[in-house]
């Protein structure tokens, strides 16, 4: 276990702040060490640092109370919406109320013409697109797990599709804040695109709950595409893998997902999810687009391949079949942990221009291996963004050392192939050492951003800037 450090409490404001929203709430506000232990860090390594009370709002209005209540008092507010990510960010270090968003969960228009749609952020990805389905469209972020859109936009989220369709900060039209004053803002309008002012949207996107409370989004959507192919092959290195993929996105093959899994992660698949594929690295690929033009993007990524001794090539616009790569895929974590019954799983990402990603994985994978660590790797190679997943002892304290280790060597070296820390995960408390390393002085004008418009600090303390 990670020790998180602990900020200053405001012990009276905390409890003046709970009283007064009591009163607001009622029993939507919980109080229970269960509840607040949930809503503290559970997904990582990094020590659990329990809110001193969870709220559930409805409405914007309701969470501007909850902000002008907090900032009276000057008490923490900790955004909370499924709780999946990675890097402590939902961690209450100072006390204070955690807001949990999972009851605004109503999808409020659909502007199909348009090809957007407005949500409260507690709709997750999943909802999204099952009602969606019925309209021919979709939303194409997907981070693997069933996260809170809010919450992807906070962390500024990735995922398997990024290579075709971006991140959230591609995705997001515009966005409803309530600021540290209760204050309630709106960054855009629907259109397209804007020249006027200050990109407010995007510094709210990927701002980890730090600068404001997302209350609602506006999302951009997709086209369910008329044909869908996907692709497997296998390769002799992760060497030729990650040229054939630079070819790929070179030559102006749209391809939707391309993703690399090294030799342990084929081989935990393979067990997990009842596959035969070879175990040696392997690319999943996936085609959107019409029939005719996903039958060519298929052909052309065969022939590239080829070029760089790729070997069974398979390819499929069955969805039965399709479906089931797939969720082998988005299975990787449960399927990794097998190699190692008993062993928790710590997952860091880094991510590195393509020209150097084989390079980095490669150099991963012998580091693992010379500190005496197992940690299968998967990638999103499209964009150069790959994962580690480290097995480990989480009570041996020596063992977790060594991780911590080899988490600061793979950051370090990510950094210095003019890469960065994270490509999707995001800083929250894990990473804050590093920002500044990749950074270096922009990190005073982020906490001179932060100073403005949050000058108490109540809005997630001790995420991203170092105090």
């Amino acid at each position: 276990m990670v020790h998180a450090p602990s900020l200053p409490r405001n012990e009276a404001g905390i409890k003046a702040a709970i009283s007064v929203l009591k009163q607001l709430f009622g029993d939507r506000l919980q109080t229970g060490a269960a509840i607040r232990e949930q809503h503290g860090h559970t997904t990582t390594w990094i020590e659990n640092q329990m809110p001193d009370a969870v709220v559930f709002p409805a409405d914007t209005t309701e969470v501007s109370q909850i902000v002008k209540a907090c900032a009276e008092y000057g008490v923490p507010i900790i955004p909370f919406g499924t709780g999946t990510s990675l890097e402590g960010h939902v961690n209450a270090p100072a006390g204070g109320i955690s807001v949990d968003t999972s009851q605004m969960n109503k999808i409020l228009a659909v502007h199909a013409e348009d090809l957007d749609v407005v949500v409260q952020p507690g709709v997750t990805r999943e909802q999204l697109n099952i009602f969606l389905r019925d309209q021919g469209l979709f939303f194409p972020i997907d981070p693997g797990a069933n996260a809170s859109l809010g919450g992807m936009a906070a962390t500024r989220a990735s995922g398997t599709n990024a290579v075709r369709y971006g991140t959230m900060k591609d995705n997001v039209l515009a966005l409803e804040v309530v600021m540290a004053d209760g204050a309630v803002i709106r960054t855009a309008q629907r259109a397209r695109k804007s020249s006027a002012g200050y990109d407010m949207t995007r510094l709210m996107v990927g701002s980890e709950g730090t600068l404001g409370l997302i209350t609602e989004l506006t999302l951009k959507l997709q086209g369910i595409p008329e044909a869908i192919s996907s692709a497997r092959c296998s390769f002799n290195s992760i060497d030729d893998a990650c040229r054939a993929v630079m070819m790929t996105i070179q030559y102006g093959i749209p391809v939707a997902r391309i993703e690399l899994l090294d030799e342990m992660s084929v081989k935990a698949a393979n067990a997990y999810s009842k596959l035969s594929l070879p175990e040696t690295p392997l690319l999943l690929l996936e085609f959107h687009g019409s029939e005719a033009s996903v039958a060519e993007q298929a052909e052309t990524f065969s022939s590239i391949a080829e070029e760089f001794n790729g070997f069974d090539i398979a390819t499929t616009a069955s969805t039965e079949e399709r479906n089931k790569l797939w969720q082998a895929r988005h299975d990787m974590y449960w399927a990794s942990l097998q190699i190692r019954p008993g062993a928790k799983g710590i997952s860091t990402d880094v991510c590195v221009p393509i020209s150097r990603l084989a390079e980095c994985v490669v150099a991963a994978q012998d580091k693992a291996a010379d500190m005496g660590l197992l940690s299968p790797i998967v990638g999103h190679v499209g964009d150069g963004n790959f994962h580690c997943l480290l097995l480990i002892d989480i009570d041996n304290a020596e063992e977790c050392a060594r991780a911590g280790d080899f988490v600061s060597w793979l950051t370090q070296t990510a950094i210095s192939m003019e890469g960065t820390c994270t490509g999707e995960h995001g800083i929250g408390q894990g990473k804050r050492s590093y920002l500044k390393a990749e950074l270096g002085e922009t990190t005073r004008y982020m906490a001179a951003i932060k100073v403005a418009l949050d000058p108490d600090n109540i809005f997630n303390p001790g995420k991203i800037l170092i105090d």
